[in-house]
């Protein structure tokens, strides 16, 4: 079987009273029986096959996590079919827990009173874990995540970066493979993120894991993860690559020069021209700084010679928009409309 995950029409739709305002409708809400519908994920449809890395993304309430926990056997969906290594999770979750690794964000899945190492242990027996598995990921977490002090420690006395540590060594552990990873990288500081996001490329590429995170820190999803899929109120409005996703949502593009001297009103109008003639756009020239944006890719190197041979250039960049202005530009407007 080449898929891991398979998702159909997928939906999840909740229920919930009706308040009147004030404290006289609060009453009457008590005895009403009026209810109004949520529909926290919406006929949702994709494919993950085995050794995918795949990012889920989407603001508060997109329905990140109510997906998440669908896939993981957690919820019951209202709508729709979906499979998880050919098992239905909420009917199989025992029997598909073998095979899967989890992290919840702040909801740590180790023993609250008993020091980090004896957790592990734990677990090697729990998941009937072979010796020369345990002996690569557990050598590999303690080493890649410097969990060495804190292995002695019991779980709670630990801060919240220190549990996230553990808590992702421990759901990765017995090598499963599919890992569903939320918030995988909350309370860490940007140093520790970075060894986070290497050590989860590493043991995925080791172990051909199928990877899916999801996460507001948009860099875990670009260093770990080759394909985005994007929610927004509970629908799915990208699915593909990230460099896909770019190529459709990045409108502009930046070469940012700084000039030996402003340049005179004059020549600053027939620059423009031309810019305009090789598909770019004179966004600022203003003292030392020239600013060119261009939509097509190809346009770039014309522009670059042009702005070399007409000016003084000190310093050149060339610049493409980053993936979380992106996504932030479409949440601001509607997409389709691009």
């Amino acid at each position: 079987m080449d898929s891991a995950l398979q998702v159909e029409k997928l939906s999840k739709s909740y229920k919930r009273r009706v308040r009147q305002p004030g404290l006289l409708g609060a009453a009457k809400s008590l005895f009403s029986s009026q209810t109004e519908e949520l529909q926290a994920v919406k006929n949702i449809s994709f494919s993950i096959k085995r050794g995918e890395r795949v990012g889920l993304i989407g603001e508060n309430g997109a329905g990140k996590s109510t997906t998440l926990k669908m896939l993981t056997g957690i919820i019951v969906p209202t709508g729709g079919t979906l499979e998880v290594l050919g098992r239905v999770p909420w009917q199989e979750r025992r029997q598909l827990a073998l095979n899967i690794g989890v992290v919840f964000g702040q909801r740590p899945q180790l023993l609250w009173d008993i020091p980090v190492r004896e957790t592990f242990r734990l677990l090697k027996t729990m998941y009937r874990i072979p010796d020369d598995v345990y002996q690569v990921t557990y050598t590999e977490a303690v080493k890649r995540l410097s969990l060495e002090p804190l292995l002695a420690t019991p779980v709670r006395q630990l801060s919240l970066g220190q549990r996230m540590r553990c808590d992702l060594a421990a759901a990765l552990l017995h090598a499963p493979a599919v890992v569903f990873l939320d918030e995988p990288t909350i309370g860490l500081d940007l140093s520790v993120k970075e060894q986070v996001r290497e050590y989860i490329t590493d043991i995925q590429e080791k172990f051909g894991i199928t990877l899916l995170i999801t996460t507001h820190d948009l860099k875990d999803i670009t260093e770990t993860c080759d394909r985005l899929l994007l929610l927004d109120k509970g629908s799915l409005l990208f699915d593909g690559s990230i460099k896909a996703f770019e190529q459709k949502y990045a409108s502009d593009r930046r070469i940012v020069a700084e000039v030996r001297k402003p340049v005179e009103a004059e020549e600053r109008a027939t620059l423009e021209k031309e810019i305009i003639k090789l598909g770019g756009t004179l966004k600022e020239a203003e003292g030392h700084k020239i600013v060119v944006e261009h939509r097509e890719e190809g346009a770039a190197p014309a522009l670059t010679q042009l702005l070399l041979s007409r000016l003084q250039v000190v310093d050149l960049n060339l610049e493409k928009t980053d993936i979380e202005t992106i996504v932030t530009r479409i949440y601001r407007q509607p997409v389709g409309k691009d």
